[in-house]
């Protein structure tokens, strides 16, 4: 259920064979001073959190699947081959993407629609009186927190981007470059969101969709230890910024502190539907169904990611890689295999029984001949997949329901369902905090946080099951043990913790951030390409040109409406 309904403001493209329908009288018009009476800036507190998961299959920022697993080695595209949505394609090689791709130019134009509701909304409340308007601080720092998020997609998708808030006339937007602020200059103007939300939000919201102090507090964590590593114009990472870890881990610490979070019992309860605002949940977007709407407020981003059998129909995109899957196994102790696992691929489904595993992966990745989404009925087959001879015949199943599952909705001749999609979990607290100590040289303070995560997925194994009580896979989970499996020190800890969040996250959209993040992109990626490519022959064009493809170019539509005023990133 959804405490909090998000109101969708729909936009209507003025082409001219439509012109004459839309020439209609108007019924009624509504002033701008109108719009600021206190029962009117709750709606348009609403409507600015729309923009949340308000994105389209065709250029999604939900999860950022195409952007940030499809770039990672993570995922395949998948569909019907390269020419379904070519743009993908472009993104998955590197080599063959553009300045005029269209999918980047929907998605920033996209974000910036987020950025202007909330910004619009900002600037109304800045005008009302506390008097008036008792929740102003709190609905300030709500936009505050939703500005930050779509920025920090931008930041990440794009590095320099023009940085607009409510106070600059819309009239001055034509003459704000996207290089008025520095790297770190406009990572600063995204921690002050987010560090005025953390002061201004309460412990708790009464309702559920809202982001919360220890919300934005995480969030706030997640922004400065991105911006803890310093580039360059050639987005080579030149130094990491201790006070900025430091601030990172006391962040963290709140929130561990707050008493709101834990992990969840089974990995799986962060991807069911009836287990949704679970206790690892930190900030989630909310979406439904039955709302008294045509078709619901659906998460159309993970639109085209569902098998082709019957009970679904479309469309077999986001397909976890071969690199991927082998990820999953485990040596003797039950640890990643960090310098072997690639070694030999898995070719047939009894590999699944004679090596051993990590449980995630049958939690992230649906295989032929294993329970589709936990039904021990429900078998996924090869023939499910879109393309099997191109990408393989794995699927993507985090976000995915079952036909049954209440959440599950067709929208013919697509899927969807209005099943949460989680921004922030509980793991990605602890995670940010062993970064921060292992990269601060106090590694042994990460090893219990590492190992609690491993820990909750080794218990994650009741729900994967065959009809017959055996386990789908062959399970082997360890937990670190310096002395006896391994020896931590600080660069096997930061490989351990890199592993970590590959495996944890893995499919949900963030991977591909991480590698730039971490200044590893183009030497992870081209050694992925230089394997993957003997298994699957539709990256044989692929190639990372380190100094450029750690960003998407700056859209050239975008350029052009600047009239030249933005300036290229480095390498476009």
């Amino acid at each position: 259920m959804k405490y909090l309904q998000y109101i969708i403001i729909g936009s209507c493209l003025l082409l001219g064979a439509c012109s004459k329908f839309l020439d209609q009288t108007p019924q009624a018009v509504i002033s701008g001073d109108d719009l600021n009476t206190p029962e009117n800036l709750e709606k348009m507190v609403v409507a600015a959190y729309a923009g949340l998961g308000n994105d389209h299959y065709t250029a999604p920022y939900s999860s950022m699947w195409p952007y940030g697993n499809i770039r990672s080695g993570d995922a395949y595209k998948g569909g019907d081959g390269a020419g379904d949505i070519s743009d993908f394609h472009f993104y998955e090689t590197f080599s063959l993407n553009r300045v005029d791709n269209g999918s980047s130019d929907l998605l920033w134009f996209r974000l910036y629609v987020c950025i202007g509701r909330a910004n619009d909304a900002l600037g109304r409340l800045n005008t009302a009186t506390d008097d008036a308007f008792p929740n102003k601080a709190i609905r300030q720092a709500e936009m505050k927190f939703l500005r930050g998020h779509f920025y920090f997609l931008l930041k990440v998708l794009f590095k320099h981007v023009p940085y607009i808030d409510e106070t600059m006339p819309k009239a001055s937007y034509d003459s704000i470059s996207n290089r008025v602020y520095t790297d770190q200059e406009l990572w600063g103007k995204i921690i002050s969101d987010f560090t005025f939300a953390a002061a201004n939000l309460p412990a708790t919201q009464p309702e559920t969709g809202r982001p919360n102090k220890f919300a934005a507090k995480a969030y706030l964590a997640k922004t400065l230890l991105y911006a803890a590593y310093k580039q360059d114009e050639s987005n080579n990472v030149t130094g990491i910024d201790a006070a900025m870890l430091q601030q990172v881990n006391a962040l963290c610490d709140e929130v561990m502190a707050s008493g709101k979070y834990q992990l969840a019992a089974d990995f799986a309860n962060n991807f069911l539907s009836k287990n949704e605002n679970g206790p690892e949940s930190v900030f989630a977007i909310q979406y439904s169904k039955d709302d008294g709407t045509p078709k619901g407020r659906l998460d159309y981003g993970h639109a085209l990611d569902y098998p082709m059998n019957q009970d679904y129909g479309c469309c077999g995109f986001h397909s976890p890689s071969y690199n991927l899957v082998n990820a999953f196994k485990t040596d003797n102790f039950g640890l990643p295999m960090f310098n072997t696992f690639n070694n030999v691929n898995i070719t047939k489904e009894s590999d699944f029984q004679t090596l051993t595993f990590d449980p995630r992966l049958d939690h992230t990745v649906a295989i032929p001949g294993h329970p589709y989404k936990y039904d021990p009925t429900f078998i996924y087959q090869r023939s499910w997949a879109r393309a099997p001879e191109v990408y393989g015949s794995y699927l993507s199943l985090k976000e995915a329901v079952l036909p049954d599952d209440p959440a599950f909705q067709k929208v013919p001749p697509f899927m969807s369902s209005s099943k949460n999609w989680e921004l922030i979990r509980y793991a990605d607290v602890l995670l940010f905090k062993a970064e921060a100590l292992i990269e601060l040289g106090r590694q042994n303070e990460a090893l219990p946080l590492i190992n609690s995560i491993r820990q909750r997925a080794a218990a994650s194994t009741s729900l994967l099951k065959q009809t017959n009580g055996s386990f789908t896979s062959n399970y082997k989970m360890g937990i670190y043990q310096p002395g006896i499996n391994c020896t931590w020190t600080q660069d096997f800890a930061r490989q351990a913790m890199r592993w970590e969040r590959r495996l944890e996250f893995a499919m949900e959209g963030y991977r591909f951030f991480d590698l730039v993040r971490w200044g590893i992109a183009a030497e992870y990626l081209n050694a992925y390409f230089t394997t993957e490519k003997t298994r699957s022959a539709h990256l044989n064009d692929a190639l990372f040109k380190k100094g450029r493809d750690e960003y998407l170019p700056i859209p050239l539509n975008q350029i052009n409406f600047s009239k030249g005023l933005y300036k290229q990133n480095t390498g476009w």
